[in-house]
């Protein structure tokens, strides 16, 4: 066993998920989960990338896929994935549907406890992957920790995952140092439509930085102040992992950046991961093209 503990310049924790796709355009299988997104965007960042995740062995090529752009990924196996079901009832790219049909187990601290990085991004696809405990002890290490809510908010109710409250709420918003959540969170957590209001709430409750994405783009609460950019996507293909892909790609920009600049990068990197389905696959070019030429 070696000892020594590697050094990350950001490292993602989140169950991997196998995303059925069902819209007008067909049903497809893709690979999903927020630790794929976001370690996808980082290790095309150049920057040196840890993942953290729990799936079945049936499905350890997305393992391969992320080793092969450079990540460093400690896999745990478990006897069955995190399988989802994603409806697209309509043409509104914000209203779905989520089934889970199988999960692959909550992480335990031994699972995170030799991970050291400069950012630490928490995605799980729904409550009972990441404990208040985890959180607990993921906030001690010298790190930027960043989470979404989605990863607390989101319960298996029968098959079906919807959002509830949680009693942990503040406790675990009180460790973190960046939090995503998208606009119709926002709303439920807070009861605010107006999503300004619902970023300083936040805030006030322990992230330094607040990020909420909405249907045109991203809003960013950070050093008291806000920012704010569109998504320029072509066209949208792939909706699902667009918050995953947001966080992952401000998260990893705040590390060498500006508030400012992250927003900024954020919203393009997200745009174009918008344009495929799974994760972000495209050059540091395109985004800085596009971010010339929109931004």
């Amino acid at each position: 066993m070696e000892t020594n503990t590697k050094f990350y310049d950001i490292a993602f924790i989140g169950h991997y998920t196998k995303d059925t796709i069902v819209s007008a355009s067909g049903i497809r299988v893709v690979d999903g989960g927020a630790f794929n997104y976001g370690a996808n965007v980082a290790a095309r960042m150049g920057l040196k990338v840890a993942a953290v995740t729990r799936l079945a062995e049936e499905d350890f090529h997305v393992v391969e896929k992320l080793k092969g752009l450079g990540v460093d990924v400690f896999a745990h196996i478990s006897p069955q994935s995190t399988c989802l079901r994603l409806e697209y009832p309509t043409s509104d790219v914000d209203e779905r549907v989520i089934y889970v049909t199988s999960s692959a187990g909550p992480f335990t601290p031994a699972e995170v406890e030799k991970i050291q990085a400069r950012a630490i991004v928490v995605g799980a696809s729904m409550r009972d992957e990441v404990s208040l405990q985890l959180i607990e002890e993921l906030s001690k290490k010298k790190t930027i920790l960043s989470a979404d809510v989605q990863s607390f908010i989101r319960v298996n109710d029968n098959g079906k995952l919807v959002p509830k409250k949680w009693p942990e709420r503040d406790d675990i918003f009180a460790c973190l140092d960046i939090l995503k959540t998208d606009a119709i969170e926002a709303g439920l957590l807070f009861g605010e439509s107006d999503l300004y209001t619902a970023a300083q709430k936040m805030h006030d409750l322990g992230p330094k930085e607040v990020i909420i994405t909405h249907r045109e783009g991203l809003l960013v609460f950070a050093d008291g102040k806000f920012y704010e950019e569109k998504f320029f996507p072509k066209e949208i293909i792939g909706r699902s992992g667009r918050g995953d892909t947001c966080i992952a790609s401000y998260t990893a920009k705040r590390l060498s950046a500006s508030p400012q600049e992250a927003t900024t990068w954020a919203a393009a990197v997200t745009s174009l991961k918008m344009e495929a389905e799974g994760p972000f696959q495209r050059t540091m070019q395109e985004v800085n093209n596009l971010i010339y030429n929109k931004y």
